[in-house]
């Protein structure tokens, strides 16, 4: 994390702040490009797959804790 502030810093030692806004500005514009060709629910079904892929990931975490813990 303090190296993407390190990066953010020297960014904005190069880059002009206008710059930065157009860049976003042109990042949220293709992001809502790609989603207008995807299914009305295809977005809502990808968050809750992550999700699950997340709740799936703790409960292993936790078994390997638990493990541990017994030993």
């Amino acid at each position: 994390m303090a190296d993407e502030k390190t990066e953010r810093k020297r960014m904005a030692d190069f880059v002009p702040e206008e710059t930065r806004e157009h860049l976003k500005a042109a990042r949220d514009e293709m992001r809502k490009s790609v989603e207008s060709f995807l299914p009305p629910g295809y977005l809502e079904h990808r968050r809750a797959a992550r999700r699950e892929f997340l709740l799936a990931a703790r409960s292993l975490l936790d078994a390997a804790l638990k493990r541990m813990d017994e030993k």
